[in-house]
C-alpha cells in the first residue's frame, strides 16, 4: 500500500545535469520542486563525465577567434547522427542554446577550455568541472526551496482516467510511496549503460564494453514510459565510447582521444582497423571486433607534449602517473611493453608516415585528424607512446520520443500529457552516433525548455 508523501507543482525524477537544470530552473519560476534521485548521491553520469558542453557562438569561442555558427552546428549534428536524427529536437536545442549557455554561467559556470572532439568540424566542446556544476546547480535549488529526496526509485507512473501524468510511485527505505506534481512529472533517470537486462534486449553485443555509467542507470525511466506507450529512437544504434583503458575505474573520467590528436590506432596485431578521424562511437562499436576487444593508441613525443593536465580527453599525465601509458625510445621497444606485434607495429607507422607524407594514399581513408579538421602528423618523434584502450558503456545515447517541448509522445505520436523526458532517456536527438559535449548540452537545454513548458502550465492544472 502506497503512502502519500506530499504533491508539488513538478516532479522530476533524476539528478543528473538534465534534472538538476530542470529542477532548478523550475524551482527559480516559482514552482514547488521535488527532485527525486534513485541513490543516495546526486549527479548520475553526469557527475561522471568529463564535463563537455556543446555550445556555438559563445564568448570563449570570440575571444580564442573560433570561426562557428549554429548552421555549421546543425550540419555537424545531421552529419555525424547520418541523419537519422529527428531534426526538430536539433532545432529546439539551437534556438535555445545562448539562453542556456548564459543561464549556466550566470549560476558560477566557468568553461575553462574550448576544444575540437568527436563529430564536430570547429572547436565547440566547453570543458567545466562538472562535480561543481552539479553542486552549485543543486545549492541554488535549494535555496529556491525545492526538495531532495535520496534513496527514491520511481518504479510507477500514475496516470489519470483522462490519460494525464500525475505522479510517481517510489521505492523507498521505509517503503512505497506516493509524490504528485501538478503540473507532471519529468523523467530524467539517465540511460541503461548499468541495464544488463536491457542491454541483452537492445544490444547484446554492447555487453563486452566496461560497464560504466550512472549505478542507478538501469533504465527505470525508459520502462515506466514504456508502458504507458511511449514511443522510442534510436535503440538500434547504442554503442559503447572508444578510449578507455581496460583497469578503467571510477575515480575519475578516464576517457583519453589522443587519436584526435595525432595518435593511430592498433590491434594486437599491430594492424590498424578504422580511420581514427570518426566519432568515437563509431570507434567503440569497431573496437568491439578486435581481439580482446582492444585497440591501442599509438603516438608520439610530439602528442605526448600536447597533454593538458586535469581536462579530460587530453590528460596524458595523469594517465602516465598511474601507469596506464606504455614508453619507449622505439616503436619495437613500445610493441613489447604493450603485448604488441612488433614488426607489424613498425611497418605499420611506416605506411601511416608515408600516407602523411603524401607518398601513398591511407590504409584506412584518414585524411584528418578529426571530422575533416586538423593535418595529420607523422609518428616519427622519440620517444613513442601506446595507451591501451577498450570500449566505455558510459551512456546508450536513445529512449523514449519527445518533441520540442521536451513532452513524451506516444507511438503513434500523441503528447502523453503531464509526462515530459530529458537528457539520455530520450532518444531521436543523436541519431546514429554522438557529438561531444551534446549530451550534457541537451540535458541542460532541454531542462530549460521543460521548466518553463510545466511553468506556463502549473496554473492551468492548479
Amino acid at each position: 500500500m502506497s503512502t502519500d508523501s506530499g504533491s508539488f507543482d513538478l516532479v522530476v525524477v533524476g539528478s543528473g545535469i538534465a534534472g538538476q537544470t530542470a529542477a532548478t530552473s523550475a524551482a527559480e519560476a516559482g514552482l514547488s520542486v521535488v527532485l527525486l534521485e534513485k541513490t543516495e548521491e546526486l549527479g548520475g553520469s553526469s557527475a561522471m563525465s568529463g564535463g563537455w558542453f556543446a555550445f556555438s557562438g559563445t564568448d570563449e569561442q570570440a575571444a580564442e577567434g573560433i570561426e562557428d555558427s549554429a548552421e555549421l552546428f546543425l550540419d555537424d549534428l545531421l552529419e555525424v547522427g547520418e541523419h537519422r536524427n529527428d531534426r526538430s529536437l536539433l532545432e529546439a536545442y539551437l534556438a535555445h542554446q545562448e539562453e542556456t549557455y548564459r543561464w549556466l554561467k550566470s549560476h558560477g559556470v566557468v568553461f575553462r577550455e574550448v576544444e575540437i572532439s568527436s563529430g564536430q568540424s570547429a572547436r565547440r566542446s566547453h570543458n567545466a568541472a562538472i562535480k561543481d556544476v552539479l553542486a552549485d546547480l543543486h545549492r541554488d535549488f535549494t535555496a529556491q526551496g525545492g526538495q531532495t529526496r535520496f534513496n527514491h526509485r520511481a518504479t510507477l507512473l500514475v496516470r489519470e482516467a483522462s490519460g494525464r501524468v500525475t505522479g510517481v510511485v517510489a521505492q523507498t527505505p521505509e517503503g512505497e510511496t506516493l509524490i504528485t506534481g501538478r503540473a507532471g512529472v519529468v523523467l530524467a533517470t539517465g540511460g541503461f549503460s548499468r541495464g544488463t537486462e536491457m542491454l541483452k534486449v537492445f544490444a547484446p553485443e554492447q555487453l563486452a564494453a566496461i560497464p560504466y555509467g550512472g549505478r542507478g542507470n538501469t533504465g527505470d525511466g525508459l520502462r515506466m514510459a514504456w508502458k504507458l506507450g511511449a514511443g522510442m529512437a534510436d535503440m538500434s544504434s547504442v554503442s559503447g565510447t572508444y578510449g578507455s583503458h581496460p583497469d578503467t575505474g571510477e575515480d575519475f573520467h578516464e576517457l583519453l582521444t589522443a587519436y584526435y590528436m595525432g595518435a593511430v590506432i592498433v590491434n594486437k596485431d599491430g594492424k590498424r582497423f578504422v580511420d581514427e578521424s570518426q566519432d568515437y562511437k563509431t570507434l567503440g562499436r569497431v573496437v568491439l571486433n578486435q581481439p580482446d576487444g582492444l585497440g591501442f593508441e599509438v603516438f608520439d613525443a610530439k602528442v605526448r607534449a600536447m597533454s593538458h593536465r586535469g581536462i579530460p580527453l587530453k590528460d596524458i599525465d595523469t594517465l602516465e602517473d598511474i601507469g596506464h601509458v606504455h614508453k619507449a625510445e622505439t616503436l619495437e621497444e613500445l610493441a613489447v611493453l604493450a603485448g604488441i606485434h612488433p614488426s607489424a607495429l613498425a611497418a605499420t607507422v611506416a605506411r601511416y608516415n608515408a600516407a602523411v607524407a603524401g607518398e601513398v594514399p591511407d590504409e584506412m581513408g584518414r585524411t584528418s585528424l578529426c571530422n575533416g579538421v586538423g593535418d595529420l602528423l607523422p609518428i616519427d618523434t622519440a620517444p613513442f607512446y601506446a595507451y591501451p584502450a577498450k570500449s566505455l558503456m558510459t551512456t546508450t545515447y536513445c529512449g523514449v520520443t519527445i518533441n520540442p517541448s521536451g513532452q513524451v509522445v506516444d507511438v503513434d505520436g500523441d503528447v502523453i500529457e503531464g509526462l515530459y523526458a530529458i537528457g539520455e532517456v530520450t532518444g531521436g536527438f543523436h541519431g546514429a552516433a554522438y557529438m561531444t559535449g551534446t549530451s550534457l548540452g541537451k540535458g541542460a537545454v532541454f531542462g530549460r525548455i521543460v521548466a518553463a513548458h510545466a511553468a506556463a502550465t502549473t496554473n492551468i492544472h492548479a
